[in-house]
């Protein structure tokens, strides 16, 4: 039987795309037919859990119009939603692909205000969660009005719950969190050395830095994200570098957060560590195969597992 599994996403969006040739100031451009899709860390992890047949619930702030297609969207990909009705709107992100040149521009909109009223909110509908989750997945940026403190105490809830808590942020939050104590985390080298106050970290001080952190109680697996180098693997006891397979990148979008669908996929079986890990670099590789903002197709994360599994250690 599969662990239960939640995500959190307290600064979700609806991503609006769409392309057009040649983009130029001052010229009207005739774009295609927007395409929209769910967004946010918590809601694109769970997106990706569904893809690989894990089970799972995603609780979001919903405000306004814009909220009511989200919780419309994420029903048309069948994924669980627990939508917590707030004030504020919920924003919009918009990408444009210039077809021309190929690249792409993400202009990405702030969140609004979320208040007191709304904290409260969340608070109560988390810890009325009955049965509680094995596991929780908090992803994605804080909304303006929501402190990283917050994050500290949705933690706490989930830890007296006896929950594996995964945390997938940046900055002050995710320090934040750290200082709660987590069970898996996903820096990538950059967020690594901040957390470990390690100035100019390369990779060869990766191990030294996560085994840090990890003594002082601030997590209990740590995957640190290394784009083409793939990734290391680091607990109290190991420290070990996994590949990531060659493809062909059309977009690293969602490469992160497929990242930690494909841990928290195996996480979720009981799966071991070095599994984990493979599942996630083979999730978040696989998500860079697609054109746009599209996360991973399941065929190539099990292919690229599959390969991953044959690589010697």
């Amino acid at each position: 039987m599969s662990n239960t599994v939640l995500t959190i996403t307290l600064n979700p969006t609806v991503d609006k795309s769409s392309s057009v040739a040649n983009i130029k100031p001052e010229k009207k451009l005739r774009c295609e037919t927007p395409k929209y899709e769910p967004g946010g860390g918590g809601i694109n992890v769970s997106r990706g859990l569904v893809r690989l047949g894990i089970t799972n619930s995603a609780l979001f702030t919903s405000g306004g119009r814009t909220g009511k297609l989200l919780e419309s969207l994420l029903e048309e990909e069948k994924v669980t939603a627990l939508p917590i009705v707030v004030s504020a709107e919920t924003r919009e992100n918009f990408i444009v692909v210039d077809t021309a040149s190929n690249e792409q521009y993400r202009f990405g909109m702030p969140g609004q205000i979320v208040t007191n009223d709304d904290k409260i909110k969340i608070i109560e509908r988390i810890k009325k969660l009955s049965p509680f989750p094995d596991i929780v997945v908090i992803s994605g940026s804080l909304p303006p009005g929501i402190a990283p403190e917050f994050l500290k105490e949705l933690i706490q809830i989930a830890i007296s719950n006896n929950c594996k808590v995964v945390i997938d942020t940046s900055g002050e939050a995710l320090s934040t969190a750290l200082d709660e104590g987590v069970y898996l985390v996903k820096p990538n080298i950059g967020e690594l050395s901040r957390m470990a106050n390690i100035p100019h970290l390369d990779n060869d001080d990766v191990e030294k830095a996560a085994k840090s952190l990890i003594n002082k109680g601030k997590a209990e697996i740590i995957v640190v994200s290394m784009g083409p180098q793939g990734a290391y693997l680091i607990t109290k006891d190991n420290s070990i570098h996994l590949p990531a397979p060659s493809v062909k990148k059309l977009s690293t979008v969602g490469a992160g957060d497929s990242m930690v669908a494909g841990m928290v996929s195996v996480l979720a079986k009981g799966g071991t560590p070095l599994e984990m890990a493979r599942m996630g670099i083979a999730c978040g590789s696989a998500a860079t195969m697609n054109p746009g903002t599209g996360l991973f197709k399941p065929e190539d994360a099990n292919r690229l597992y599959k390969w991953l599994t044959k690589r010697p250690l």
